[in-house]
This record gives structure tokens, C-alpha cells and sequence, in this order.
């Protein structure tokens, strides 16, 4: 039998966490930028990302230290533009209905995906104490 740590026990969905929060941000951005003339929406693609992340998963960083955390530096490369269904007048492509309508599921993403791993971290305290 294996030893518990936290790569086994949480699988991806830290880094999906990650990644759901990293795209809240762009989100945001894109929302906050509405009005400004010649803005361009930007957004990437969760799925590629997260097929990204789990390649990784077998390449660990090296630590030297216990108190090193493992991470990735994500970069403006992974944006891409979106396609406007409706461009402004201005060269604005942020559509706000669709924008928000985006921000709200992925922050109900972004919060199931906290759900699931409070719950694991319940689990885990729990075994650690022999409930």
C-alpha cells in the first residue's frame, strides 16, 4: 500500500482551482475593460490548460527544502482573444451579458471545486485523527 500525500489524495483539482481562479482574474479584466475603446476580450481555454497541468504531473519540480511549494508560473501566452459575436463601433469586443454569464459559471466552478477539496481535507483530517 501506498503512502498518503497530498499529489494521491487531491489528484488535479488543486491545480484546477488554480486555474478556475487565474481565469476569475482574466474575467474580471476583460468586464472592468467594457468600456474602454479598442479592448480586446481575452479568455483561455480551461480544458487545454488542465490537460496541461496533468501532463506535468509526472515531471515534479526538484525541492530542496520541506517548505518548498511545487507551481507554475502561468504567462500571457496561454490568453487567447475571443471572437466577438456583435464588435463595438470602438474596436471593444467585451460583450458583457456573455462575459458575465462566463464569470458566474466558472465562479460556480471555481466554488465546487473548493467544495471538493475542503471535503477531502475533511477526510484526510479525519483519517489522520482515526475517525
Amino acid at each position: 500500500m501506498g503512502s498518503i500525500n497530498f499529489n494521491n489524495a487531491l489528484g488535479i483539482h488543486d491545480n484546477a482551482l488554480q486555474v478556475r481562479a487565474k481565469r476569475a482574474e482574466v474575467l474580471a479584466n476583460n468586464l472592468a475593460n467594457a468600456d474602454t475603446p479598442g479592448f480586446k476580450a481575452r479568455d483561455f481555454n480551461f480544458k487545454a490548460m488542465l490537460e496541461g497541468e496533468k501532463s506535468k504531473r509526472s515531471l515534479e519540480m526538484a525541492t530542496t527544502s520541506a517548505g518548498h511549494q511545487r507551481g507554475r508560473v502561468s504567462s500571457n501566452e496561454d490568453l487567447l482573444y475571443r471572437n466577438p459575436s456583435q464588435p463595438s463601433i470602438d474596436g471593444n469586443t467585451v460583450d458583457t451579458q456573455i462575459e458575465q454569464s462566463i464569470f458566474t459559471r466558472n465562479s460556480m466552478n471555481y466554488n465546487s471545486s473548493f467544495e471538493f477539496l475542503s471535503g477531502k481535507f475533511k477526510g484526510l483530517k479525519g483519517a489522520i485523527r482515526g475517525e
